[in-house]
């Protein structure tokens, strides 16, 4: 055994000698004259194989566990927009890495729901954040509560408990950030237990046809149990929490029924040193180190894509910065759930380039909250709730731009296509035209704006909106602990291992398995 070690500590120091005389590794390619040259391609896989065998197992306990969620992120998605990343920046964009992409390990998860083959934002919210698969529609309910049950999901035996919740209970901080409404599907599952996932406010119970009173909306959930302990929530909808009687600051009408202005009151029910803001100027002013709790609304509904003009509003990255600024503050440590939700919306509505500029700013967040943490204590975990139809198809040249045409022409009808497309989604009569005799035709492309950030893109079925896909989606993963997200498993594993790595929640942790201390015989206590 001492034979083995010791070679293998001379084959390492032998590979970081003959490295450190190459030139620097570098992944910012910016020719694709680069990738012709074979020693190119040696040296570089030389270098990964050196950091795979250099890699040695974290085992330190995470203080802190920052759960990154792309909705919506297929690995297409990803390889898409590290492309998207990398030719913004003037690189080969398949040479790229977005920043979770350096993580050193990787798995996939499979996201099928309870009673669906293909998720939504619900059920699977359920599986990565409290470890049960439930039912489609559904959120924080096992599968016993069907979609629109209310008394079911009323049964404390039906509620199921969040990584949050499991957090609050070993004393640590709990937050969540989110692009979209923070009522929506995957903020929900943090600290919401629904048997309809668009109860997000009174009215939309009774819009849906139930009662309020027997149905209690998402929205007045974060002002009990575990949402109220909540220290942090950011993201958009001040409508779900504002009565119909009044308007936001940017004069945007509430619309609850009950009369109850549930900002007011959270801000009322909390100690210490709370802060509401609703703009990026109130939150970067915001003293994070004076601050215990922080509520963030920055608009009336979802927040706008990156890519679309807005009022001052703040990015994922300074939301994931004010975040972390304020739960820093526990010495016990913190949860905290980001998301990144418009990756979905503009696949939903087939607007490619939204969606991969959407990956990016996600991938800018998780850099950020790199910067701001300590990777022996902090485990950050990466992954999407489902997938997306959009593929990445044809035979394009290296380099081509991912948001445009295709290098190739259509070899039967001699027009080009999108490098980017979906096997179904809206208005698809944009691409096809009906002649005089009936035929049917493609449109050419080059009339339209594929490129642009509002342009549609083209798709097969016809839907009113673009569906989800079924897919396997990755899981990367940094920090204490880390090399347990590999493989291949289900989705509702996630929260296990994460709990696992920090000690808390109802199974096994790595905290029970360490040597106790030695404690001599005493005979008055046994």
């Amino acid at each position: 055994m001492r034979a083995f070690w010791l070679t293998l500590s001379i084959q390492v120091a032998l590979t970081y000698c003959h490295y450190s005389y190459e030139p620097d590794p570098t992944w910012n390619i910016r020719s694709t004259s680069e990738l012709k040259d074979k020693n190119f391609w040696f040296h570089d896989a030389q270098r990964t194989l050196f950091e795979k065998i250099s890699m040695l197992p974290n085992q330190y306990l995470a203080k802190n566990v920052i759960f990154f969620l792309g909705d919506g992120m297929s690995v297409p998605t990803v390889t898409a927009g590290r492309i998207y990343d990398g030719q913004l920046k003037g690189q080969v964009g398949e040479r790229n890495r977005l920043e979770f992409e350096k993580f050193d390990y990787v798995g996939l998860s499979k996201t099928y729901c309870v009673n669906k083959q293909v998720a939504d934002s619900a059920c699977t919210a359920s599986a990565y954040l409290s470890g049960i698969k439930a039912n489609y529609l559904t959120i924080g309910v096992s599968a016993d509560v069907q979609l629109n049950d209310c008394a079911a999901a009323k049964l404390p035996q039906n509620r199921l408990s969040s990584l949050a919740a499991w957090a609050q209970r070993e004393h640590k901080s709990a937050g969540l950030v989110t692009t979209t409404r923070v009522t929506h599907a995957s903020p929900a599952g943090v600290y919401a237990h629904t048997s309809n996932r668009d109860f997000e406010s009174d009215f939309d119970v009774q819009e849906l046809g139930k009662n309020p009173t027997d149905c209690p909306d998402i929205a007045q959930q974060l002002l009990e149990d575990v949402g109220i302990n909540l220290k942090v929530v950011l993201g958009g909808g001040t409508k779900k929490f504002l009565p119909n009687t009044m308007t936001d600051v940017y004069g945007n009408k509430g619309e609850r029924l009950d009369g109850r202005n549930l900002i007011d009151e959270w801000q009322k029910k909390k100690r210490g040193k709370p802060r509401v803001v609703f703009n990026r100027t109130d939150l970067l002013k915001t003293n994070l180190r004076h601050t215990d709790h922080l509520l963030g609304l920055f608009n009336a509904s979802h927040m706008a894509y990156h890519l679309d003009d807005s009022v001052d509003t703040p990015t994922l990255s300074e939301m994931t910065e004010a975040a972390i600024g304020v739960l820093s503050s526990n010495p016990e440590g913190y949860f905290l759930f980001v998301e990144g939700g418009r990756i979905d919306h503009a696949h939903h509505e087939t607007k490619a380039m939204k969606a991969l500029d959407e990956t990016v700013q996600f991938s800018n967040a998780v850099r950020k909250a790199r910067q701001l943490t300590n990777p022996w204590e902090t485990l950050i975990v990466v992954s999407a709730d489902h997938g997306h139809t959009m593929t990445i198809n044809g035979y394009p040249d290296i380099d081509n731009k991912i948001t445009g045409l295709n290098s190739e022409l259509n070899d039967i009808d001699k027009l080009p296509y999108a490098t980017l497309s979906y096997a179904n989604g809206p208005n698809y009569r944009r691409f096809y035209t009906t002649l005089a005799n009936g035929t049917v035709e493609r449109v050419d492309l080059r009339t339209l704006n594929i490129g642009d950030k509002d342009e549609i893109y083209p798709h097969g079925v016809p839907m009113s909106e673009e569906t989800h896909g079924g897919g396997d989606v990755a899981v990367y993963a940094s920090g204490p602990w880390s090399h347990l997200f590999s493989g291949v498993y289900e989705q509702n594993t996630i929260p296990h291992l994460m709990a696992y790595a920090s000690c808390i929640g109802p199974g096994i942790k790595a905290c029970d398995l360490r040597p106790k201390t030695f404690n001599p015989y005493n005979p008055h206590n046994p």
